[in-house]
């Protein structure tokens, strides 16, 4: 039933075509992040996007949204990752933000693209967490400093990673709720979401 406030983390792939119809959603804070192809996203606050590689939506449902995604495609499948964190309170108005990297955010191995400050330019959250994009090449580490009383969850999309004495492969994820810096090695080149929650 979740990690602290993470309650779901879907891994979907859509065939050309194909997607959720309409669909009612409230108190949660839901993020897609696109992996591969394209999102087609249409909501009752009048939203209608397309989505890239790369880019993430946050639609914040608050007192109740619908919502429907497709993959507008007609050859090329869409792999997307779609989060439901809990918000802080329920009730709330619901908003859509998206975040898109710059340049400089690009290159980093260890991104903040969602907050609850929007600090460093990433999306907003209603929730204390903080939610970091990993790309790490082979050979590369990554750490977090976990302070007291918070939760780390690492979720692996592609490659695999090292986390003390484990191996992580696509799909599989590490967490912990000791404070302290934690560390992660790339076996090889490796994507991720780490997950920084109170």
């Amino acid at each position: 039933m979740g990690f602290r406030s993470l309650r779901v983390i879907n891994q979907d792939t859509v065939a050309p075509g194909a997607g959720f119809p309409n669909h009612p959603h409230r108190d949660m804070e839901i993020f897609s992040y696109v992996l591969s192809g394209t999102l087609a996203h249409k909501d009752s606050m009048g939203n209608g996007r397309e989505l890239k590689p790369g880019q993430i939506q946050l639609m914040e449902a608050g007192s109740g949204v619908t919502h429907s995604e497709f993959n507008p495609s007609k050859t090329d499948p869409l792999h997307f990752l779609q989060i439901w964190i809990m918000p802080k309170a329920g009730g709330l108005n619901p908003s859509y933000t998206e975040w898109q990297p710059s340049t400089e955010m690009e290159s980093k191995t260890k991104a903040l693209v969602i907050s609850s400050d929007g600090r460093e330019g990433s999306a907003t959250i209603r929730q204390d967490a903080d939610v970091y994009r990993i790309r790490l090449k082979a050979g590369e580490t990554v750490s977090h400093n976990l302070r007291d009383g918070r939760g780390l969850w690492l979720q692996l999309i592609t490659g695999s990673m090292k986390s003390s004495d484990s191996i992580l492969h696509p799909g599989d994820a590490a967490s912990t709720e000791s404070p302290g810096i934690i560390e992660f090695l790339a076996a090889e080149n490796s994507e991720a979401l780490l997950f920084d929650l109170s």
